[in-house]
This record gives C-alpha cells, sequence and structure tokens, in this order.
C-alpha cells in the first residue's frame, strides 16, 4: 500500500527545481542555496538530480565521490523538503522536452502536486532549448535561465538582493579567485546582476 507524501508546507515563495547544470558551478550552486534560505524560493531536486550533479562534477572537477556525496546529503538536510521522488507517472506524460530531461521537468510536476499553495513552478536550467515550453507550460510549469532570474531579484529588492549576491566574492575566494564582484558574477554568467549592480 502507497502512502501518500507529506504536502509541502504554504509560503508565498516559488518553487525551482534544480537542474544538475546549474548546481555544477562552484559558485552558483551555494548562491543559489543561500539565495533559498533567505526566502527568495524554495529549491526542489530528486535523487537522479543529484546523482548526474555528482557523477558529472567527479568527471568534470575531479572532485572525489565522497566529498560529493558528503555535499549532496547536507544540501539534502539543509532543504529536507526538496527531494522529490517517485517521479515516473509523472515522466510519462511527456512528449516533446529532451528525453533525457524528463525526470527534471518531473520533480517539478511532483512537486506541483504536493503543493497546498499556488505558488509558482519552474525548472531553472542553463540548457533551455532541452526542455519544451509549450509542455511545460500545459503542465503549469515555466522554465528559467539563472541570468534572468537573478536580474529579476536584483531590480525587484535589490537592497535585499546586493548582500547576498556579494557572497559570491568569498566563494570564488575559496577557489583561489581575487577579482571584483563585477568579474565573479559575469565569469559565472550572470550578466544581468553584475549591470544592475554597476549602475546603483
Amino acid at each position: 500500500m502507497s502512502v501518500a507524501p507529506a504536502p509541502l508546507q504554504t509560503d508565498s515563495a516559488p518553487c525551482l527545481v534544480l537542474d544538475a547544470c546549474v548546481l555544477m558551478s562552484s559558485i552558483l550552486r551555494p548562491l543559489l542555496l543561500d539565495f533559498a534560505e533567505a526566502g527568495f524560493f524554495r529549491p526542489v531536486w530528486s535523487e537522479r538530480i543529484g546523482q548526474e550533479w555528482q557523477r558529472n562534477a567527479a568527471r568534470i572537477w575531479k572532485k572525489p565521490p565522497t566529498a560529493l556525496a558528503q555535499m549532496w546529503e547536507t544540501m539534502q538536510s539543509r532543504f529536507p523538503d526538496a527531494c522529490m521522488n517517485a517521479l515516473e507517472p509523472y515522466e510519462s506524460v511527456l512528449r516533446y522536452s529532451d528525453p533525457k530531461d524528463f525526470h527534471v521537468v518531473a520533480a517539478g510536476l511532483a512537486c506541483k502536486a504536493r503543493l497546498i499553495d499556488q505558488a509558482p513552478v519552474a525548472v531553472l536550467t542553463w540548457n533551455l532549448k532541452d526542455f519544451n515550453k509549450g509542455e511545460l507550460r500545459r503542465q503549469g510549469l515555466q522554465v528559467l535561465d539563472p541570468d534572468r532570474l537573478f536580474g529579476a531579484w536584483m531590480q525587484d529588492v535589490p537592497e535585499k538582493t546586493r548582500p547576498l549576491a556579494e557572497r559570491a566574492t568569498g566563494y570564488a575566494t575559496l577557489l583561489g579567485r581575487d577579482e571584483p564582484l563585477v568579474e565573479t558574477l559575469r565569469r559565472e554568467r550572470l550578466f544581468r546582476c553584475a549591470k544592475l549592480l554597476q549602475t546603483r
């Protein structure tokens, strides 16, 4: 006998499925989690997204699998409601997005089914072309990229966004980079956020 998952608690923050590609950056990933902790959004992922991120990070960045597994466990503990499971029924209704990313969309649909509020749910990814906007829209989802997202936050609430964005400098320092904040943001492809920081 299956047991329905507990509904997510209500608040006004949107839910964002963090695709593995946005988790790859050692600056963007912690920055996003800081914004989530500050209440800008509720993070969503799945075990499969976590496995994909860990596998790619171990291969590309030469990080030890044990270290990545520990980081994943820390993320899970920090956001205990984020992980969606039993995604197969949600994958089965998808047709037009890239099949390798059905599981990402399915995590968003699983989240939407658990919500007890009407908060928007979106996929956050750099690979916009892999997601069919029409299909996601019919399912009540959106697809966004980090640059537009951070730019919108910076425009809407700069007094709250800037202190969080400035943490990117510390994360860059941990990677051995000594550079201005704007350069770090540009390196992370957060061009709108960098531009707005320069003009304020």
